[in-house]
């Protein structure tokens, strides 16, 4: 399924991504999802899914993570290295600028209600990264049980995110392993 691509071509891409992506790291699967699965068909859905996956389990931003991940498929080292470019550069060059004038939008009226309206758009957009992930995944009695006891750890322990995820990675890996030792 890879195409070859251009790196120039490989950083507009991810410079308009990065220009568009309000929200963090979550926002990022269907904007990755449509641009690289849908309009160009350049990965697969499930690559998409799995950087996504290994993207939220690495120290780093989510979206400079998937970044790196789809460029290396699509362009190797450089690949990785352009994408991640092209994603921070709006980003960062936006908040160099609005570092320069914070003080006078916090007051704004206008500025607080885009950044409510943002905010509630960002909510809408986690909600359907949730409901492709949940789509998508293959469901069975494992998955039923470590979801639960994942809601569970977060609602009753307050496990940081961080250590969810490496206290379940952990528990994943070991289920794996006592079921090959069975077959």
């Amino acid at each position: 399924m890879t195409k070859k691509i251009s790196l120039m071509k490989l950083f507009l891409i991810f410079t308009k991504i990065g220009a568009i992506l309000l929200g963090g790291g979550y926002v990022i699967l269907p904007i990755m999802t449509n641009e690289f699965v849908d309009k160009r068909k350049l990965v697969s859905h499930d690559d998409v899914i799995d950087y996504f996956a290994l993207a939220q389990s690495l120290p780093g931003i989510i979206a400079a993570n998937m970044s790196m991940f789809i460029g290396y498929k699509l362009r190797g080292k450089w690949g990785a290295v352009v994408a991640m470019i092209g994603v921070t550069f709006v980003p960062f060059w936006s908040i160099v600028l609005l570092a320069s004038v914070i003080g006078s939008l916090t007051e704004n009226s206008y500025v607080q209600g885009a950044l409510w309206g943002v905010g509630v758009s960002v909510i809408a957009l986690i909600m359907l990264t949730v409901r492709e992930m949940w789509q998508k995944s293959k469901r069975g009695a494992f998955f039923y049980t470590i979801f639960i006891l994942t809601l569970g750890t977060l609602l009753l322990f307050k496990l940081s995110p961080i250590q969810t995820i490496l206290l379940f990675s952990l528990f994943g890996v070991g289920f794996k392993r006592l079921r090959k030792g069975r077959v």
